[in-house]
């Protein structure tokens, strides 16, 4: 069947699979295989978009960055559903951080969804590799961007991007990928610039 006739599974708004997520995890501790699971056929963009929420706190966003990348990596590479190694799948996690998360991202979701909405239809396949590349990049960023605060940014642009797909929503998921290249460009001429200093004023040079 081509790809124009492929039906996408019907969209569940991230507010509400989120709450179906927060009203059914488990008592005490719940594991990455379980909550996967929960997020039914929007895995990917869902699981992205939770742990991208989470990469933008303080503290853990080195964690969640390299959990992003099980993920995007998959993604990219056509898996048709994420899957974590056993060890870190069954490994029991405490179900009030999640709870935490979830209470504060979905009223800003509610928020967010009043703008966001199915539209733009994209070839599935196509976007979902150019997605998750971007996704893979803004991922590097976080984890080697040593400033304070730097995780904010890419994690927002992580979940911003994660969204929009979820959403099914084209024209913002095309801001949203058109802002994250912007930042990587930016911070590569920044880096570049830094090179290019160091390489210029460097004893060898000035001699």
């Amino acid at each position: 069947m081509s790809e124009k006739r492929q039906r996408r599974p019907p969209v569940i708004a991230a507010s509400t699979l989120l709450q179906q997520v927060h009203d059914g995890a488990p008592v005490g501790h719940f594991t990455l295989a379980w909550l996967m699971t929960s997020l039914h056929d929007q895995s990917y963009a869902a699981i992205i978009l939770l742990l991208g929420i989470i990469a933008a706190a303080p503290g853990i966003s080195l964690a969640a960055g390299f959990l992003l990348l099980v993920p995007t990596v998959q993604m990219i590479t056509g898996r048709p559903s994420p899957i974590f190694p056993q060890w870190i799948a069954d490994r029991p996690l405490p179900t009030d951080k999640l709870s935490a998360v979830l209470r504060r991202a979905i009223p800003v979701l509610k928020v967010l969804e009043t703008a966001i909405r199915p539209r733009w239809p994209m070839p599935q396949r196509a976007t979902r590799r150019i997605v998750g590349l971007v996704i893979l990049l803004l991922i590097v960023r976080l984890l080697t961007n040593p400033l304070p605060l730097s995780n904010v940014l890419p994690a927002v642009l992580i979940s911003f991007i994660a969204l929009a797909y979820l959403e099914a929503d084209g024209a913002m998921l095309a801001i949203g990928l058109l802002a994250g290249l912007i930042v990587l460009i930016v911070d590569a001429k920044i880096l570049w610039d830094v090179v290019h200093s160091i390489m210029f004023y460097s004893p060898t040079n000035r001699s």
